[in-house]
């Protein structure tokens, strides 16, 4: 009985997370994108913005804390995290600060549905990164998934200057596209790290735990893009920037405001999906959620969606049915296997009359 609680609760875990995974996934670009189009020019305070909302992870720690020590009594403590996974949660938190950097630059200069197709291709990298650091097992429609999600967005890049916004030059879009698909090669290295951070830990991984790796990281990438804030007079600018914001001053500063909180959610939701069930699956589902983003940032921005597009859209839903549909083949292949073992030990275990 205990086992199936368990087992549920795990499973809601899952639901749970997948859920905040995909509210910060969709809604992270697209208010990114507003603040760029309607007048937001500093890169540095959008790379600080998709992590500086860290402290939002206190709460659920405190409560975590208060619940546990009802339990545990007054010698409770506060803080879960050892020193060795501490510096590993500081080291990918750089690394995450770079990767916002990289981010923000591309978004600055690609519209969102072409950025959102790019940052797909990261399946790809997280793929190849799994198998070489966590010995992620692959199959034929694993492998399909990959190619088809690299020529997906290789058919980008061969149209890139067709996409290119008004106003913007050739040469800064090509940076901007590169910027992204750097991007998403980072993060599909770190979201194995990530994984194989749990694996190595010398102490019993929990949600709880999984927030404190998350505050870590996020406080570290928010340190590393405040240096290049501080070095490139973003906070000073912020001031005069909303006073020429397109929407209005009060509207710039909401704007920023939920930008924060809704980055948290992406980054919240992605480890929070490594812990229930791998790095993989994290991956999948943010290429999955690609076209609701495609679709919002169309409808909002007005972007426009040529043939290029719509092939490599195609090529990456090809790439994600491939992919599930090899998981659910291969579950069913080693429940046939089990419930074989399971009927072979019961025959030799029945005694003979």
């Amino acid at each position: 009985m205990d086992a199936q609680v368990n087992n549920a609760l795990s499973k809601a875990l899952l639901v749970v997370n997948c859920l905040i995974l995909a509210i910060g996934n969709c809604g992270g670009p697209i208010i990114m994108r507003l603040y760029f189009v309607k007048g937001g020019k500093r890169i540095w305070l959008s790379s600080w913005l998709q992590t500086v909302g860290f402290p939002i992870i206190a709460i659920p720690l405190l409560i975590s804390y208060f619940h546990r020590r009802k339990t545990e009594g007054p010698n409770t403590k506060l803080v879960l995290m050892k020193y060795p996974l501490f510096i590993a949660a500081a080291a990918i938190g750089l690394l995450t600060g770079i990767d916002d950097y990289l981010y923000a630059y591309g978004m600055a200069r690609l519209p969102v549905s072409t950025s959102a197709i790019i940052i797909a291709s990261q399946l790809a990298f997280t793929a190849v990164f799994a198998f070489l650091l966590v010995k992620q097992k692959f199959t034929a429609y694993s492998v399909n998934a990959v190619v088809l999600l690299t020529v997906g967005a290789g058919v980008l890049a061969m149209h890139a200057s067709s996409d290119r916004p008004k106003g913007e030059s050739t040469k800064m879009y090509v940076l901007g596209f590169l910027m992204t698909v750097a991007a998403a090669v980072l993060y599909g290295f770190m979201l194995p790290v990530v994984e194989l951070m749990y694996l190595k830990a010398k102490q019993a991984i929990t949600y709880t735990l999984v927030l404190e790796i998350q505050l870590v990281m996020c406080l570290f990438a928010t340190v590393f893009c405040t240096v290049g804030m501080v070095a490139n007079k973003d906070f000073q600018a912020m001031a005069r920037e909303a006073r020429a914001y397109a929407l209005g001053e009060a509207e710039y500063y909401l704007v920023v405001t939920w930008s924060a909180i809704i980055w948290q959610f992406f980054f919240l939701g992605a480890i929070g999906v490594i812990f229930c069930a791998s790095s993989l699956l994290s991956a999948i589902l943010i290429a999955v959620l690609l076209p609701v983003t495609e679709v919002i940032a169309v409808i909002v921005f007005q972007e426009k969606f040529q043939a290029e597009k719509g092939v490599a859209l195609f090529l990456s839903l090809w790439g994600f049915v491939s992919y599930f549909y090899g998981e659910i083949k291969n579950k069913k292949s080693k429940e046939e296997i089990e419930g074989q073992k399971n009927d072979s030990q019961s025959t030799e275990m029945t005694p003979i009359q």
